[in-house]
């Protein structure tokens, strides 16, 4: 019951986050020609699903298909942790400077900041994907933290 509740609970929190991406990105970092921008391309509402899918699915290799024993400590959920956000960092800069420059737009130094605030984003859903789905594993459901 308690693990079923605990998915739920990953999954609305994930859904939340994507359907108010656009207002937790200007909360975070708003500058106004920038973020307008991002706003009319709808490139939040992208980055966002970006962002929670990778999220979800290095857990889900994680405790899927890693799945263990050798594998089952803090330091290594931590790398898997690492790899999510570097993959993450790297999408969320790369997809929107593309889009910006078909339109000759330089948004450069605003999209390195913008990426770094995302490692946050990115780390917490990271977290909260692994709370919600590593209790079926087999050998890693107790990393990072024993229940």
């Amino acid at each position: 019951m308690k693990n079923g509740i605990l998915l739920i609970a990953g999954l609305v929190i994930t859904a939340l986050y994507i359907f108010f991406s656009m207002q937790i990105y200007d909360f975070m970092y708003y500058e106004p020609e920038f973020s307008k921008d991002m706003e009319d391309m709808n490139m939040y509402l992208v980055i966002a699903i970006i962002t929670a899918i990778i999220a979800w699915t290095v857990a889900a290799i994680y405790y899927y298909a890693i799945n263990s024993v050798s594998f089952a400590r803090w330091y290594h959920w931590l790398i898997f942790l690492g790899i999510a956000v570097l993959f993450a960092l790297t999408v969320d800069f790369v997809y929107p400077n593309g889009v910006f420059s078909e339109y000759d737009y330089d948004y450069t130094t605003q999209l390195i900041h913008f990426s770094l605030l995302n490692i946050v984003v990115e780390a917490v859903l990271y977290i909260i994907a692994s709370f919600s789905i590593r209790w079926w594993s087999s050998n890693c459901r107790h990393t990072p933290i024993p229940q």
